[in-house]
């Protein structure tokens, strides 16, 4: 840091302060928010999330495509859907992952347009 980015004298204004106080989520929102950054913070369960926002896919599909094993896809989608980031169906022997809501797929569109920016 240098002084060109900091206040050069203390002068908290009282007012800003409680109008963004009183417009900030709880701390139990904030948490979650963090944590969902936290997961997205992976390459890999990035890939996973931009692979089914374009459709549902099984644990093979994306194994395959992303060339990982099922053991570690289905360890990385444990993850995300902890994270109530994905969702899964089961179909007789197979399970068929999609995002859990339409939350996730805005927060997919915006990480791509940010990063294209």
């Amino acid at each position: 840091m240098t002084k060109k980015d900091v206040c050069e004298i203390k002068c908290v204004n009282e007012r800003a302060v409680r109008e963004v106080r009183s417009r900030m989520p709880d701390d139990r929102t904030v948490l979650k928010i963090a944590e969902t950054s936290r997961i997205l913070g992976d390459s890999t369960r990035v890939k996973m999330l931009l692979a089914l926002s374009q459709r549902e896919l099984c644990v093979c599909d994306l194994a395959s495509l992303l060339g990982m094993t099922q053991s570690a896809v289905s360890h990385q989608l444990r993850l995300l859907r902890s994270a109530n980031l994905v969702r899964f169906r089961k179909e007789g022997k197979v399970v068929h992952y999609s995002l859990a809501d339409r939350h996730v797929m805005r927060l997919i569109e915006i990480g791509v347009k940010h990063a294209k920016e």
